[in-house]
């Protein structure tokens, strides 16, 4: 590249990526699972995120490839049915996110438009954006690029001008009570809620793909990852304070796939929550926008190493092909799942990968120069979330459940029977 990614760039993308659509997607189902307790779920969450850089920053340092984490995975563990299994898991979490953005889209899109006076159906709304940001994609990358640039700085404006306010509002607000510990929920319930949010923290892996064109790397990499997460680790709490402290916990229930606007609500009226809707509107479709980039990515880097058919490397209207296939199963999740299970299925998956980034870190101490105790301990804390996280749902979200492993077992299914052909074609 003539130009290389400085600090800032590098900051802005893990930021971007995490302050996606993921916040305006999972704050009500947070409070719904962890009520007073929902800042310290976020901040389990982050805490998870930020142990897995560690190995993200190391791997990163050693390793610069713009397939990042399938790079880190393959370097790991080989070119193994184990790492494809894992690098499809990822594909198909992409997808998983991309399902959650445009169901947080149709949830909130509905609220600012409404033809016959009723609000639309979500799917209409969800289904179009991902048709409209497909669009973008086969049109010009560039384009995409663009809407990020502006993406990322609207959003950060609109939800650093909504905490402010809303710090200011809570003086005298009789909802702020509810923050107090009497009415946290037990603490297994907080982590399965910081769990069940944990997507709203995975896009920081996407400064791993950025690494090869980083302007002083050994000192930008460690620097990009650890601002950004530990950036929106506040960013994140302080929006829950300002949620939990704002709006009654009935108010918040009902209107648990918009609840940020609706927390707008007590200090700027109809004109706040018509702001916050723009904001999660914009913030989802640039996420969805950046995802589909990603996601055909993704695929065309685990087909060029082949663990999955060639095929994926091929062409379809001078974008990687699966970049169709990317949307059409988005298209078909979004419309078939419930919000829940989405983002259930989602944290499952990224737990997983994050799992395994860690364990590779482990592996991989010697050339990385790592503390090993750090990625070991990244490993074990992915992994026991993960478990919580799938016990505890499934007694309140079996669908949910049901959904995250029957993908774990598709996606180790579907790269053993691709070895086992090619085995069979030699």
């Amino acid at each position: 590249m003539a130009k290389k990614i400085g600090l800032r760039e590098a900051i802005s993308i893990g930021i971007g990526g995490m302050v996606g659509g993921g916040i305006f997607a999972v704050l009500g189902l947070a409070v719904s699972l962890a009520k007073g307790g929902t800042p310290l779920a976020f901040l389990f969450a982050g805490i998870i995120a930020l142990v897995t850089s560690y190995s993200y920053v190391k791997l990163s340092l050693t390793y610069p490839d713009r397939g990042g984490t399938v790079k880190f995975i393959n370097q790991g563990f080989g070119r193994t049915i184990f790492s494809g299994g894992i690098n499809n898991l990822l594909w198909v979490s992409y997808i998983i996110m991309l399902s959650l953005y445009a169901s947080a889209f149709g949830s909130y899109a509905p609220n600012l438009v409404s033809i016959t006076g009723e609000p639309m159906d979500f799917h209409i709304f969800a289904s179009a954006i991902i048709i409209l940001a497909s669009a973008i994609n086969y049109y010009s990358i560039k384009v995409v690029g663009a809407i990020e640039s502006y993406a990322v700085v609207i959003k950060l404006i609109i939800l650093i001008s909504f905490i402010g306010v809303g710090i200011y509002g809570l003086m005298g607000n009789p909802n702020l009570g509810q923050l107090s510990p009497e009415n946290w929920e037990a603490p297994i319930k907080l982590l399965t809620g910081g769990m069940v949010i944990f997507v709203a923290y995975e896009g920081f892996e996407l400064i791993a793909n950025a690494a090869p064109d980083m302007d002083d790397p050994k000192r930008n990499i460690p620097r990009a990852y650890y601002i950004s997460i530990l950036f929106v680790i506040l960013l994140y709490l302080i929006i829950a304070v300002v949620t939990v402290g704002s709006l009654p916990f009935k108010e918040i229930a009902t209107a648990e796939d918009y609840v940020l606007a609706e927390a707008a609500k007590p200090m700027l009226g109809k004109v706040g929550f018509t702001i916050i809707t723009i904001a999660a509107l914009i913030s989802t479709f640039s996420a969805i926008n950046a995802s589909l980039y990603g996601g055909s990515r993704v695929s065309y880097e685990i087909a060029e190493d082949d663990e999955l058919p060639h095929q994926l490397t091929y062409q379809l209207w001078n974008q990687p092909i699966g970049l169709f296939i990317t949307a059409i199963l988005t298209l078909t999740l979004t419309n078939t799942l419930q919000l829940e299970s989405i983002s259930t299925a989602g944290s499952v998956g990224f737990l997983l990968i994050f799992a395994m980034v860690n364990y590779a870190g482990f592996k991989l101490a010697p050339q990385t120069g790592s503390n090993k105790m750090v990625p070991f301990l990244g490993f074990l804390l992915c992994g026991m979330a993960m478990i919580v996280l799938l016990q505890q749902q499934f007694s309140s979200n079996k669908m949910g459940v049901i959904v995250a492993v029957s993908i774990l077992v598709f996606c180790f299914a579907i790269e053993a029977v691709y070895k086992w052909v090619e085995r069979q074609n030699k």
